[in-house]
């Protein structure tokens, strides 16, 4: 879990408790880094025991909330007060709206937003994390954490994203501080009002007591919008750093150092940026058509290539401007993870339509999970070798980035 450069976050809970239970280690690690955490509570909790009345209700969310500042101020989270939305209990399904417009303005800005796992069995947790992941912003990465999932899932359950799930695991002062930050909701621990059992029983607890806190990514669901690439671009004409970065160089001589012909007659470069790698794929090709969605980065891209006129570069986006062109070699770079499912199946599709039979693809991409992509490298590369058009010839799996080259059956 990389937490370098999150300088805000927000750590939003649907009940005063679930902030502490699922992350509240993570946020005393966020909070002892510097970074400006928020913490927001959908609503106060207050039907937690169904058959109390309203006065007892009323009282019981007046006890949670001080429950979690005692809670924060155990785990040395300091100078933060929650923001209390005061929604109502076991009832957020009947008010998208009001929980939409809070958090629009509370996440604008954020890093990093932590939420419940969508699919935790609590609606109430369902409800907040979907919410949360709609409003955060483009470029902040999204985790959720669950917690009901623990008591009321097998394992096995495949609704369970473990693909998608990474662990945080605490210091010896995190872990004594969060078993103090539980013990702080003694509304939760022990009985309630009328002598109910406890909601957060021993057993319950056992798990959230653990030394690791587990956590989903979230990604967005749709391919990453262009303007993305257009407020990168509007910066700096190199806002990845190609040319300079040694990674950058780096990972260009290994691919192209895997490329199993030492020549190719016609080459097809989507999301070429600024050109970097596409002069030097020209001077393995007979032709290189390579393309970019961003203006800047084409214009870029031809400065850069200028003097070869056996390059040509377009304006276009996958996967509609990938089209049938009998080509020898399809260089897929930095791309793949920035599409959703639909636009990465047709993107597939399109690669093997644009080869001739025998042609061969290469796909390089960094392993890290960029935010506003759909999914990391590694799982763009996995469905890439599963597809039945190719066969695999080449496989470099590095620390910093995954590298295959297919031929076209």
């Amino acid at each position: 879990m990389e937490l370098n450069g999150i300088a805000r976050a927000a750590l939003v809970a649907a009940h005063p408790d679930d902030e502490t239970l699922g992350a509240g280690g993570l946020a005393q690690r966020l909070h002892a880094n510097g970074t400006e955490l928020t913490v927001v509570v959908a609503t106060d909790g207050e039907a937690a025991f169904p058959l109390s009345g309203e006065r007892e209700r009323r009282r019981l969310a007046a006890t949670r909330r001080e429950e979690l500042r005692k809670s924060l101020a155990a785990q040395g989270i300091t100078g933060v007060e929650p923001v209390w939305l005061g929604l109502p209990d076991s009832g957020l399904h009947r008010c998208p709206g009001p929980l939409a417009e809070a958090l629009g303005d509370l996440l604008d800005g954020s890093d990093l937003c932590l939420a419940p796992w969508p699919d935790d069995p609590h609606p109430d947790h369902r409800e907040t994390g979907l919410a949360v992941f709609r409003a955060a912003p483009e470029i902040a990465q999204c985790w959720s954490y669950p917690i009901w999932m623990w008591h009321r899932h097998d394992p096995g359950d495949p609704a369970i994203p473990w693909h998608r799930a990474f662990s945080h695991e605490l210091t010896d002062p995190e872990h004594a501080a969060k078993a103090a930050a539980i013990d702080a909701f003694a509304s939760q621990t022990g009985p309630g009002p009328g002598g109910e059992d406890p909601i957060l029983p021993a057993g319950v607890l056992a798990h959230f007591r653990g030394r690791r806190e587990m956590f989903f990514r979230e990604p967005p669901h749709r391919s990453a919008p262009r303007t993305r690439f257009d407020e990168l671009y509007r910066d700096t004409a190199d806002p990845w750093h190609v040319r300079s970065r040694w990674y950058e160089r780096r990972k260009r001589a290994l691919a192209l150092a895997a490329l199993p012909r030492e020549h190719y007659g016609t080459a097809v470069e989507p999301a070429c940026g600024n050109g970097a790698f596409t002069g030097e794929l020209a001077a393995r090709c007979d032709r290189v058509h390579a393309f970019d969605p961003v203006r800047a980065a084409v214009e870029a891209a031809r400065r850069a290539t200028a003097n070869l006129p056996h390059v040509e570069i377009g304006t276009g986006a996958l996967p509609g401007a990938l089209v049938a062109e009998d080509a020898d070699l399809v260089v897929h770079s930095e791309i793949l993870y920035y599409l959703d499912d639909g636009d990465l199946a047709e993107t597939f599709e399109r690669t093997a339509g644009a080869l001739r039979r025998g042609g061969h693809v290469l796909a390089v991409h960094w392993k890290p999970w960029a935010p506003e992509a759909p999914r990391d490298g590694a799982d763009a590369h996995r469905r890439l070798l599963a597809h039945p058009a190719f066969e695999p010839l080449v496989g470099h799996d590095d620390e910093e980035f995954v590298l295959h080259v297919l031929k076209r059956r």
